[in-house]
């Protein structure tokens, strides 16, 4: 049809799937200007070429193909200004959404490749901890695996809900009388480290100080071999153990599916 383009030449032309162009026009954002009743083919005007410009630019933009259809039904400068000013709002959030994964991301794999620098190193020793703050939930009773993975899967989703500042990793602590008893899994809570934050509840200030340090590489099952190891360690040096444990995950669930590739920090403050 002279003056038409059809919906092959127009999807050649926008480069635009013939398939996009047939959803958008069931949903009635952008219908073809002709429909032939005999065989159902869509054409398309010239001056909807613009409009369509118009679509995919809003789109690219990241609005939603609603929010572009109510947008269009009144369509003046008053109009798009105010969505193209709200939408510049929506993408300053997500840049720093952005940024914080990404600093999140980057500080998990420091961690990771910090450690494997020593792979199969386990040896106790000292270490200079920075102060840290901790988004903290308790474990409930029988203090299991199970009500500690539970625990987690609470903390995290949480953090996500109320958007804390949180770092993608977790860890539990051990009471120091759960350890002298080889009650070395029985956490009393979960924590994920955390940035500082307005957020006054379940925060714990972990202070700078001198702490003994063991990294355990294996199951957490197996994870009293090295209490053992750090405990000898601190008896050793005459040490006194101030704290409970604070165990944090550096290798886990999250970045390996074998348990025999998991590191657990452990410390303890001591004097």
């Amino acid at each position: 049809m002279e003056d038409f383009f059809s919906i092959g030449e127009l999807s050649h032309y926008q480069n635009i799937s013939k398939q996009t162009l047939i959803f958008y026009d069931k949903t009635g954002l952008f219908r073809p200007a002709y429909v032939d009743p005999n065989n159902g083919y869509r054409y398309y005007s010239a001056n909807q070429l613009d409009e369509l410009d118009t679509i995919l630019i809003l789109k690219k933009s990241g609005l939603s193909l609603q929010k572009i259809k109510e947008l269009l039904k009144h369509y003046t400068t008053t109009s798009s200004l105010k969505v193209l000013r709200d939408q510049l709002e929506v993408i300053d959030k997500q840049m720093q959404e952005l940024k914080l994964v990404r600093s999140r991301l980057a500080q998990r794999c420091t961690q990771l490749e910090s450690v494997y620098l020593h792979e199969g190193e386990e040896t106790p020793h000292m270490e200079h901890i920075p102060s840290q703050r901790l988004f903290t939930r308790p474990v409930p009773p029988p203090c299991t695996l199970r009500e500690i993975s539970i625990a987690t899967k609470q903390c995290f989703a949480q953090s996500f809900q109320e958007h804390l500042p949180i770092f993608f990793q977790s860890g539990v602590i051990v009471p120091y009388q759960h350890i002298l008893e080889g009650r070395y899994t029985e956490a009393s809570f979960v924590f994920l480290p955390i940035e500082e934050t307005n957020h006054s509840q379940n925060i714990k200030e972990l202070p700078e100080g001198t702490c003994a340090v063991i990294y355990h590489k294996g199951d957490y099952l197996s994870i009293g071999r090295s209490y053992e190891k750090l405990l000898q360690f601190c008896r050793d040096k005459n040490l006194e153990i101030l704290s409970d444990a604070y165990e944090f995950c550096i290798n886990d669930y999250i970045t390996t599916g074998d348990e025999n590739e998991y590191i657990t920090k452990i410390l303890f403050y001591v004097a």
